[in-house]
């Protein structure tokens, strides 16, 4: 008979991760019990698998890694649909007569979406199950592409774009629940390379896409593509994405059945199984749980005053790049290939960066590792960020070669990018039964900061100069780094005095 892990409260086995002792990763064959291993023998497999073959972390590697890019295609998204509109601003300006500040309102709605839509397709998650919440939302974000598309009014188009940034986020939002369901603790640092790629990524695909498409068609035509990749994106999950959620606290014998494919998509079968998992109030109150954590809201704090410069730049930059350097639709869309390069560059230097840092403080410290080791990738970025930012300050005010520009806005892209997968890793291993709350609050920041500097990085570049503007912006980027500092040395302590989360189930 299995126990109704909603009233049981937490369990010591939840998760292997002690906040006092933090994780033990290296073990020599002597003394290694009954623990599985890696195939090397001495990296413990952490969370240690069970019997059964449904348990997630027992699918085959390619099982797992086509529902990674399943998930981190529909994570690709969001950001992608909605940096679509900052290059369509200006046609959709001169159709309903309104001027390209208006029409950013609409912008503005979205990019606030995409971070609070994240945080209750989260907190739904925890109580109705992964598989469900992605199908549903995904519909919805389906549907509501198709209303950008075909909206004939500014008012529709708002009202579309406002829905479908709180719909489409949920892959983004809540990736890191699938990428801790599936793979081991020494896996998750290339996988969340993977997923946040796909996320850096997306708000330059989409810009450059659309440049390309309006110099020759309207502007719907963008918004139809993305329409067809949501689409897409909702025909994959259907055909490859299983429930990841499984609690290994229940015997394999004793596990709830898994149910038919409509009903795992439909949430029939996680329904019937309800007990076993939070109740509808405890999946509610775990996001508030987590952003208390002193950790996890200054990581969050962190994040927001380095990211909200990404998404500013990127939806502002072509009102600057027109005038400055007489660029057409086609030109920005090329413009568009550099963060693209940089987001790729950072994603494959990550490939090594971080897994390199945790094995070289793995095997200094006689095979115990802990969440802070993580952040120091931060301090590699951190030179390129600061560097980016002046840099285009400079560029746009003095009229460099757009090359120069170009230059400067990858160092910053590439920096990011290093950073974003770092602090993602550093809250995973700090909380990791919250996989999918950390998640969806670092996006929430990420998107807040955006969604704050849309409203006036235009003007105050206009009104203070560049130079100022984009060197304020990378004095806010290094005072922040002060927080990376203090997590490094406090971080450990804050977590051990806050206490641990006692969540009912990861």
């Amino acid at each position: 008979m299995t126990e109704d892990v909603s009233k049981s409260g937490s369990d010591p086995e939840l998760h292997e991760f002690k906040e006092s002792e933090g994780y033990v990763t290296k073990v020599d064959t002597e003394h290694r019990g009954n623990l599985k291993t890696a195939k090397d023998g001495h990296t413990i497999l952490i969370p240690q698998p069970s019997e059964d073959p449904l348990d997630p972390l027992n699918w085959s590697p390619f099982k797992k890694h086509v529902i990674l890019l399943v998930i981190s295609f529909a994570a690709f998204l969001p950001d992608y649909g909605s940096a679509t509109g900052a290059v369509t601003l200006l046609p959709q300006a001169e159709v309903w007569n309104m001027s390209p500040d208006t029409v950013n309102h609409s912008q503005v709605g979205n990019v606030f979406m995409l971070g609070a839509g994240g945080v209750f397709a989260v907190a739904l998650s925890a109580w109705a199950g992964r598989l469900p919440v992605l199908f549903y939302f995904l519909v919805l974000a389906t549907a509501t592409a198709a209303w950008c598309a075909a909206a004939t009014t500014f008012e529709s188009f708002m009202a579309a774009r406002i829905l479908n940034g709180f719909f489409s986020t949920v892959s983004q939002g809540g990736g890191l629940m699938f990428i801790f369901d599936m793979f081991f603790f020494h896996e998750r640092a290339r996988k969340i390379n993977i997923w946040a790629a796909f996320i850096i990524l997306s708000p330059y695909m989409g810009p450059l896409f659309a440049a390309f498409i309006i110099s020759t068609l309207s502007w719907p035509v963008p918004f139809w593509v993305y329409f067809a990749e949501t689409a897409l994106a909702l025909i994959l999950t259907i055909i490859f994405v299983g429930e990841t959620y499984y609690d290994r606290r229940i015997a394999p014998a004793d596990q709830p059945p898994r149910g038919s494919r409509i009903s795992q998509l439909t949430g029939i079968a996680q329904f019937r199984s309800r007990h076993l998992r939070n109740s509808f109030g405890q999946a509610c109150m775990r996001p508030i749980r987590v952003i208390i954590k002193p950790t996890v809201f200054l990581s969050a704090v962190y994040y927001l005053l380095t990211f909200a410069w990404v998404v500013g730049i990127n939806t502002t930059l072509a009102i600057f790049l027109t005038p400055l350097y007489n660029f057409g639709p086609k030109q920005i869309g090329f413009f568009y290939f550099t963060p693209i390069v940089a987001a790729l560059l950072g994603e494959a230097i990550g490939h090594w960066l971080h897994d390199g840092i945790a094995r070289q403080y793995i095997k200094s410290h006689n095979g115990h590792f802990e969440p802070e080791t993580r952040l120091r990738a931060i301090w590699f970025s951190t030179p390129f960020m600061l560097a980016g930012l002046v840099g285009l300050g400079f560029a746009l005010e003095n009229g460099y070669h757009f090359m120069a520009t170009a230059v400067f806005w990858g160092l910053y892209v590439f920096g990011i990018m290093v950073t974003t997968v770092a602090l993602n890793a550093y809250n995973l291993d700090s909380y990791p039964e919250a996989s999918g709350e950390v998640s969806a609050w670092i996006n929430f920041t990420r998107t807040a900061g955006g969604f704050i500097i849309s409203y006036f990085q235009v003007n105050w570049a206009k009104s203070v100069g560049a130079k100022v503007s984009f060197g304020t912006q990378a004095g806010i980027c290094a005072f922040a780094f002060l927080i990376i500092i203090l997590l490094q040395r406090y971080g450990k302590s804050m977590r051990v005095k806050s206490g641990a989360l006692h969540f009912p189930t990861a």
